[in-house]
């Protein structure tokens, strides 16, 4: 099944198809959910708990590594104004990839999204999502504060695994204080997020994190 769904924090108000996302949203469920029976079909009996984390971790750091070369690349070429476009277009195309090279869902949430549509955590992120920030109120660095589970859900038993994604300096140019936005970029977050939440963040917080959540046997 050809599935075009991407989980980001951002979407453009002006190139959102509220109808056809939930659509997408609701194909990618029946997706999951069949992943889970072919899963339980060829998942290997030797794979350990600790085996399972580490993968997860890895696809999490897979898509980290990704976005922050595109930010830098396009930063490079067009300013802090071209970075929206990585969470726009190029954060979604590269969590759908994974999440259909997986057969896991890959997303990226926040407690302070652009938009409500994409990127809204479920409870159990939610959770872990708030215990993030206590943790790195209180002293841990945000880029080590990983959380995984497993979980029965009315469709089945899956693994979830979420991993802290820190504010780093390139996240600053969108995300930092108002005095350290550009006017272009404070323009057209202003146009596509009338509703924003995601600024006034400080360097080494928690801007949100990639979730993971797979089936298991």
């Amino acid at each position: 099944m050809k599935l075009s769904l991407g989980y980001c924090f951002h979407g453009t108000k002006a190139g959102l198809d509220v109808p056809n996302l939930f659509y997408r949203k609701e194909q990618m469920n029946k997706y999951l959910a069949r992943s889970a029976t072919i899963f339980a079909l060829s998942f290997p009996l030797s794979v350990t708990a600790q085996e399972v984390l580490v993968e997860s971790r890895n696809v999490a750091l897979s898509l980290m590594q990704q976005l922050g070369a595109e930010l830098k690349k396009e930063i490079a070429a067009g300013g802090p104004a071209a970075a929206v476009k990585v969470c726009t277009k190029i954060a979604p195309e590269l969590a759908t990839r994974l999440s259909l090279q997986t057969g896991w869902r890959v997303t990226r949430v926040s407690l302070k999204v652009r938009n409500t549509l994409l990127g809204t955590p479920d409870s159990w992120e939610q959770q872990a999502l708030k215990d993030f920030d206590t943790r790195a109120a209180a002293g841990e660095a945000a880029e080590k504060l990983e959380h995984s589970e497993t979980v029965s859900e009315p469709g089945g038993k899956f693994f979830r695994y979420v991993k802290a994604l820190p504010v780093q300096p390139l996240c600053l140019a969108c995300h930092g204080a108002d005095a350290q936005i550009d006017d272009a970029v404070r323009s057209s977050l202003a146009q596509n997020y009338p509703h924003d939440q995601a600024t006034g963040y400080t360097l080494g917080q928690v801007r949100g994190a990639v979730s993971i959540k797979r089936p298991l046997p």
